[in-house]
């Protein structure tokens, strides 16, 4: 047995799952099985969605990483399971887990806590969408609080045929709780969190403007900066800014944010994924690169966070 297999054990990469973001999931955890391996992990596929999870319990894994996106996998609800099962895992614990995926309760620690982000209103079909303009103005994002990868999410530039609330409607579909927040217009950027440190910045250019799933996911043409471009000292504060805004959270591990950078310098973080993509067009993987980590040790590196509790 190498090394590297004795220290982990046998390692469950849990991936696909039951939420709308399972085709990425699968994606993500394939990549990173086949990086485990690399490295002479012994590491399996497990896919919740098709086995119980207890399962994991009874075929002696010692480790989770956990590699499913949206609603189960990072939300919470995994974690918890896995807590139950006392099996150390990757990222974030159940409270901050569950936090992070509700944008709403996310801003609301930030905005305590002096983290920016963007103005906004729950809303509900009882909501004055009229009352929203006049507060918030034109463009407005509207977004279902507890999904992820862009789904259900609408940009309404005008209201002259209904537009909020066909917008609400959609939104709605995914999740009950749902945002209406003020559009923000600048640089889009993200920022990588892994064990403790910030990587380099990533500036995202999207076509149109619009980093939607298919931009996000399956596109191109999207374009990523890393180096980000942004001048040297506000990249170092905003990276600072980014891992108190991580840590405020009680995120642990590993982890992304995103965040708009307007043209007079100042910023609003738009939310945390505690469970990012580690596809082939995935941020986290080519923040490492540019800091001199290869997909392999990250995934190493993110394994070997793994903790119960």
């Amino acid at each position: 047995m190498s090394a590297v297999a004795a220290e982990f054990g046998k390692v469950a990469v849990l991936m696909g799952g039951p939420s709308a973001e399972r085709e990425i999931s699968l994606l993500s955890g394939n990549a990173v099985l086949k990086a485990l391996r690399e490295r002479g992990v012994d590491a399996h596929p497990f896919d919740p969605a098709e086995r119980n999870l207890f399962e994991l319990a009874g075929e002696g894994y010692s480790r989770a990483f956990i590699a499913l996106h949206g609603r189960f996998g990072e939300d919470g609800t995994v974690q918890g399971a896995l807590e139950t099962l006392k099996i150390p895992y990757t990222g974030s614990g159940v409270m901050a887990s569950a936090l992070a995926m509700d944008k709403w309760r996310t801003k609301l620690v930030w905005l305590a806590s002096g983290i920016p982000t963007p103005r906004y209103r729950v809303a509900t079909a009882a909501t004055d969408w009229m009352g929203v303009v006049a507060e918030l103005g034109l463009p407005l994002i509207v977004k279902p609080a507890r999904e992820g990868s862009t789904i259900g999410i609408t940009k309404v530039a005008a209201v002259d045929h209904d537009e909020l609330r066909l917008a609400w409607a959609e939104a709605a579909r995914h999740d009950a709780l749902v945002l209406i927040e003020e559009f923000v217009s600048g640089i889009e950027l993200t920022a990588s969190i892994v064990d403790g440190r910030a990587l380099p910045l990533i500036r995202i250019e999207a076509p149109q403007g619009n980093y939607d799933y298919h931009s996000k996911y399956f596109s191109d043409e999207t374009k990523y900066f890393c180096p980000s471009g942004i001048p040297a000292a506000l990249e170092d504060e905003i990276r600072a800014r980014s891992l108190a805004a991580f840590d405020v959270v009680g995120c642990s591990g590993w982890g992304r944010l995103d965040l708009i950078l307007r043209t007079d310098g100042s910023y609003s973080f738009l939310e945390v994924n505690t469970s990012p993509g580690m596809t082939g067009h995935s941020l986290v993987p080519m923040a490492a690169r540019e800091a001199g980590t290869s997909f392999p040790d990250l995934c190493i590196e993110i394994l070997r966070g793994a903790h119960v509790g």
